[in-house]
Parts: structure tokens; C-alpha cells; sequence
């Protein structure tokens, strides 16, 4: 199985690219922009990746994206990311970025947009990967903040396909953005959100019903609501669980007590993700691998992450149809 999981197609519809930092990046990062980083070596910034929680990993994750400085940065960042997404056979790719993290510490955001966009598409030039890219705002700083972010990502809505949310869940409910969400939704702009993670199953509901959001990033404990769950099924709205991270995370103790497989299996359109490979210890294939390990599943099983995914993703139609076809021929010849 082990072969069939690293050969098959994929798509991922939740990666923050600052998550794909690997150490040894930062480290060359960190030297060619002369920044201090409080480790002796890329070895001992990666013991520091043992998180309590969502904040314990936000407080290190945030740091490390300050050692990104130029376009070049955040070219190599996202270029990086690409060519291990090739390795592990993801065929299309939605990548979130963090535009205020940059902002707010005086880097131009047309600096980071440009040169995650070049990499982007020497991406599909070179590694045939599709890709979009979705600005998230930062949950944990005032909406207000995100509406002035708005205005910088309309400017660039040739290269952003949509608007997210992200960062800590606890005490920032999808209310606090719908004003921000609705002016994104009426300048023509997609919306996802970020619940149901640390944050209750009300906030799956809320950014369902506040944000008009096309997918919902993470929405495990959209279990401890009935009707929600009903509703998912029937709407087939898309979750993008990132298994190895909820694990890190601490939202399950373990791969055995994730509830992906039963959610597939009740009809939840679930997909599979790295969320923030490089601290959560695995990009695409590796999230499949532990997933299949703890839960025995069936090749059509393994595909429909698949399935789920391309019908969840932000490109057109035809394009959909061609990646569909692409994961049939797989399971038919494997």
C-alpha cells in the first residue's frame, strides 16, 4: 500500500507556505540577511518543534518567518515547497499565505506576493503543478487589520484567488471578520476559514453561515454536532484535515484516535494536508502514509482524499475533470 499511497495523485487545499520553512532553509536564510537565530544549529531548531499547543507552535512558527526579507526569500520558500510536492506526486496545489506576518514587521507586501507568484509559475512551467493562492487573515489581530489588508490584496487579484483564516482559533469566532469576508466576497474573491480545530463546532457553522467560506480548513469536531455533521454530508462541503498536525497539535493523542477515516466513510467530503510540514513532521505522502497505517483503508478510499480534493479546489471545471481522470487511470492500473 505503501507504494500505491507515494504513486498517486494528489492535491493539497491547506499549506501555509511560512510552514514549510525547514530548518536548514532558515538557517541560509537567516545568514544571508544577517538575522540572529537563538539555535546553535538546524538539528537544534528542529528539537524545539514540541508543541503543548496551537500557540506554543505559533510563538516559534512566527519567528521563523522572520528570517524572510526579500522576493528572492519567499521565491526560494515557495520553490522549495514545490519541488517536494513533485516528489510526493501532488499534481495541484492551494497555498496560503500570511500577508500581516510580513506586513507588520515593515516587508512590502508586494515583495512577498511576487515572488511566491514566480515561483508559482515556474512551478507549472517546470514541475507541471497547478496552483492558487488564498491570503489569510490573522484571526488574533482586529478586523480592522484585515480590512486594511484587503485593499492590498484586491490590488494583486490577478495572482489571489481568495481570502482565509488562520492563526489562534480560542476567543477569535468567525464573527469577529464578517464585515471583512463580506467586502472580500463582493469584490469577486473565494473565502475558506479556519474551525473547528482547538475552536468548538459552533465555529464550523459560523463560518459556514457568517463567511459563505467554500471549505472549511480543518472542521474535525464538526463530530460534536449531529445536525452539522448531516448538513456537511448533504452540502459536501469540503474539510481540509491535516492529520499530522492535529496529532502534533495535541487534538488527538494519536493517529488511532483520528476520525478522518469515519468521516470518509460517513460521507464528509475530508481531504488530506500538510498544513505546516516542516514543524508538524511530514508533507503530502507522509500525512497518507500515517493515516493508512493507523486505519486500514481500501486504494478507492485512499483516492477519494483525492476525488474530494480536486472537487474542492478553486480551478475550472475541465481542469477538474482532467485530474479526476488522471487518479481513475491510477486506480485502474494499481
Amino acid at each position: 500500500m505503501n507504494a500505491f499511497i507515494q504513486g498517486l495523485p494528489k492535491v493539497e487545499l491547506h499549506l501555509h507556505i511560512e510552514g514549510s520553512l525547514e530548518p536548514e532553509l532558515l538557517f541560509e536564510l537567516a545568514k544571508r540577511n544577517d538575522i540572529d537565530i537563538p539555535y546553535q544549529s538546524p538539528q537544534a531548531l528542529r528539537k524545539a518543534y514540541e508543541f503543548e499547543d496551537l500557540q506554543s507552535f505559533l510563538d516559534i512558527y512566527y519567528q521563523g518567518a522572520n528570517a524572510l526579507r526579500t522576493e528572492q526569500d519567499f521565491y526560494d520558500l515557495t520553490w522549495a515547497y514545490l519541488e517536494k510536492s513533485k516528489a510526493d506526486n501532488v499534481i495541484h496545489t492551494e497555498i496560503f499565505f500570511d500577508p500581516q506576518t510580513h506586513t507588520d514587521r515593515g516587508i512590502p507586501f508586494d515583495t512577498v506576493i511576487n515572488g511566491i507568484h514566480r515561483a508559482m509559475q515556474d512551478g507549472h512551467k517546470q514541475l507541471g503543478i497547478s496552483s492558487q493562492i488564498i491570503a489569510c487573515f490573522l484571526r488574533h489581530l482586529p478586523e480592522q487589520n484585515a480590512i486594511e489588508t484587503l485593499q492590498s490584496i484586491l490590488k494583486h487579484k490577478d495572482k489571489i484567488i481568495g481570502v482565509g483564516l488562520d492563526s489562534s482559533e480560542q476567543g477569535h469566532p468567525p464573527a469577529k471578520f464578517k464585515r471583512v469576508f463580506q467586502q472580500a466576497k463582493e469584490a469577486g474573491l473565494l473565502t475558506v476559514a479556519h474551525a473547528g480545530e482547538e475552536g468548538p463546532a459552533q465555529n464550523i457553522v459560523d463560518a459556514v453561515e457568517m463567511l459563505s467560506v467554500s471549505r472549511v480548513d480543518h472542521g474535525v469536531r464538526c463530530v460534536e454536532d449531529e445536525l452539522l455533521l448531516e448538513a456537511l454530508i448533504d452540502s459536501k462541503m469540503p474539510l481540509t484535515v491535516c492529520p499530522l498536525s492535529n496529532i502534533k497539535l495535541r487534538v488527538f493523542d494519536e493517529m488511532e484516535q483520528h476520525n478522518i477515516a469515519e468521516l470518509l466513510r460517513k460521507g464528509v467530503a475530508v481531504t488530506i494536508n500538510s498544513d505546516d510540514p516542516a514543524y508538524f513532521g511530514g508533507y503530502m505522502t507522509d500525512n497518507f502514509l500515517a493515516v493508512s497505517n493507523a486505519h486500514p483503508m481500501s486504494k478507492q478510499e485512499l483516492a477519494q482524499f483525492t476525488i474530494n480534493a480536486i472537487n474542492g479546489s478553486f480551478i475550472s471545471d475541465a481542469l477538474k475533470a482532467d485530474y479526476r481522470a488522471q487518479v481513475e487511470n491510477y486506480l485502474a492500473n494499481h
